[in-house]
């Protein structure tokens, strides 16, 4: 059975944050409305006075994995597989989140892949974590961590393998603009950390 590093917290834990109040529809289209003058145009013509209302109808959709509770969408699983044993790998599971730094775009792919200990969870289950964690405020590097973890903790296979090849847009549209540049970050648990699970593993990933 996987056992994950106990220092690592659940992935809704967050130990030192207060409840904080949620504001209301109307302060969050106020909100809006500032940085619009912020930009340096004018939020009551024509052309924008609906953006602050879109804007906070589309922040429901980009953020709606607050809502959501990652390892409950993984609570149904299944353990009639005929005796199956081998690799589960799910690739290109599209990937949209947000930057929490710049409140710029991501976007990119997930492969997840697991070593099952008896029992598997729907395919669309793996696509619904993914989506449960990317819209959210993230870095890439702790969406990595949040998703195998989460698969690891709640399913207890043998092994878990997370690869996450994304493009940033606070690299590409600010700053020092490069395009076509994407970012990989991994995380392997499990008999996918030691050899010969390792190799085979980062070679059916590459592939």
């Amino acid at each position: 059975m996987l056992e994950l590093d106990p220092t690592v917290l659940p992935a809704s834990a967050s130990p030192s944050a207060p409840e904080i109040p949620r504001p209301t529809r109307a302060e969050a289209e106020a909100a809006v409305r500032t940085l619009i003058r912020w930009a340096g145009d004018d939020p009551v013509r024509e052309g924008l006075q609906d953006t602050p209302a879109r804007v906070v109808r589309a922040y429901e959709e980009w953020f709606a994995g607050y809502r959501q509770d990652p390892a409950g969408v993984l609570s149904r699983t299944f353990g009639e597989v005929g005796g199956y044993d081998e690799m589960v790998l799910l690739r290109d599971i599209p990937l949209q989140s947000t930057c929490e730094h710049h409140l710029a775009a991501i976007r990119g792919v997930v492969h997840i892949a697991y070593l099952p200990n008896r029992r598997v969870v729907g395919i669309s289950k793996l696509a619904r974590l993914v989506e449960a964690f990317g819209r959210r405020l993230q870095i890439q590097e702790r969406l990595t961590v949040e998703i195998a973890d989460t698969l690891a903790r709640v399913l207890q296979p043998r092994g878990v393998a997370v690869v996450v090849e994304a493009s940033h847009d606070c690299l590409s549209s600010r700053g020092v603009r490069l395009h076509g540049v994407a970012m990989q970050t991994r995380r392997l648990l499990g008999e996918f950390a030691h050899e010969p699970r390792r190799a085979e593993i980062l070679a059916t990933l590459a592939g």
